[in-house]
């Protein structure tokens, strides 16, 4: 026996083994244009994908997850994905020219400039790439919060 209220589809609908629910019946309530301001602005500061999810919940009783951002976060993080931009750019352009260099290695005062180049390089690089991989964990910390 079906479950009232809940007819499940298969097939197209079906997302990864959770059962679609097909909803069949509407509400229909009006607001006024302030109301509907704020309950936008709360929806905005949900978790929830839709207003019909959210509005939903709220009727129903369910829980609604409400994300929390620390503000002050917001310009340091700013700050820190200009930052990381910069250091790949600096990277690049270093990585291209110990490349060029490389073109030089026939002339012999050349070759010890460029393997100590070579060696700034790679230190480059790993350093930058360890700012990469930091820069992505705060993130999304910072983004879950």
């Amino acid at each position: 026996m079906k479950p009232q209220g809940k007819e499940l589809k298969k097939g197209k609908g079906e997302k990864m083994g959770k059962e679609v629910v097909n909803r069949t019946r509407i509400a229909a309530v009006r607001f006024t244009t302030a109301e509907y301001a704020v309950l936008e602005r709360r929806f905005k500061a949900t978790t929830c994908r839709q207003m019909s999810e959210y509005l939903r919940n709220c009727l129903l009783n369910k829980p609604v997850t409400v994300r929390r951002r620390d503000a002050s976060l917001d310009e340091f993080m700013l700050e820190y994905i200009r930052l990381r931009k910069e250091l790949t750019a600096l990277g690049n352009n270093f990585n291209q020219s110990v490349k060029k260099l490389h073109t030089l290695q026939q002339i012999p005062e050349f070759r010890q400039w460029i393997v100590s180049t070579a060696a700034q390089r790679e230190r480059l690089l790993s350093q930058v790439e360890q700012i990469r991989e930091m820069t992505w964990k705060i993130t999304r910390k910072w983004l879950q919060s």
